[in-house]
Order: structure tokens, then C-alpha cells, then sequence
């Protein structure tokens, strides 16, 4: 199986200091997920618009993580809309010479 990208982008209707301050406990938590390499988290404070690009070794990593608990938190929480998450194949050789971090 190959390398995935997902994105994951929602809209947040509360000030963007208290996003953050709500986003601090989860940092341990999506670091250990199973099949994470990294997550580059996202904010347009303008836009309210927050999410995060993340790196995974294959697809059942994504899969399990859009299934399990942190997903579903983002999902349920009151303070949060218009979630979406979409997945990508990574063009490696070319990601490479660009310098994308892969390890």
C-alpha cells in the first residue's frame, strides 16, 4: 500500500485562541495514532476555517483514523461545522526532489 495525504478542513464559530486552547489535548493523542508520520495543523483565522494536512503509511491508517474517536469528537463538537476530509495518493519521486517530508 502507498503513502495517503488526508485533509481535514471545518469551520469554527468561536474565537480562534479558544480553538487552540481546545486543540492542546488532542495533541499527544492524534501523535500517537497508529500509521501517523505527521500533521501540519491549519488556521485562516479571516475565514474561520481550521484542519490539518496529515501524513499516513497507507490507507487502513486513514480509514481507522476517520473512524475512530478524534474524528468523531471533531464531528460532534458544537463549536464546528462544515467538516470535510479528503484523501490523496502521494507522488512520491516528485515529492521528494521538492523536498516534501516524508519520513
Amino acid at each position: 500500500m502507498s503513502i495517503r495525504v488526508l485533509q481535514i478542513n471545518f469551520k469554527f464559530n468561536v474565537p480562534s485562541g479558544d480553538l487552540k486552547n481546545g486543540f492542546e489535548p488532542l495533541v499527544n493523542d492524534i501523535s500517537a495514532v497508529p500509521g501517523l508520520r505527521w500533521k501540519i495543523w491549519i488556521m485562516n483565522e479571516q475565514e474561520h476555517e481550521a484542519g490539518g494536512i496529515y501524513l499516513f503509511d497507507d490507507e487502513d491508517s486513514v480509514q481507522a483514523y476517520l473512524e475512530g474517536p478524534i474524528v468523531a469528537g471533531l464531528k460532534a463538537h458544537p463549536a464546528l461545522s462544515e467538516i470535510s476530509a479528503k484523501q490523496f495518493d502521494v507522488l512520491e519521486d516528485f515529492t521528494t526532489v521538492t523536498r516534501g517530508p516524508m519520513k
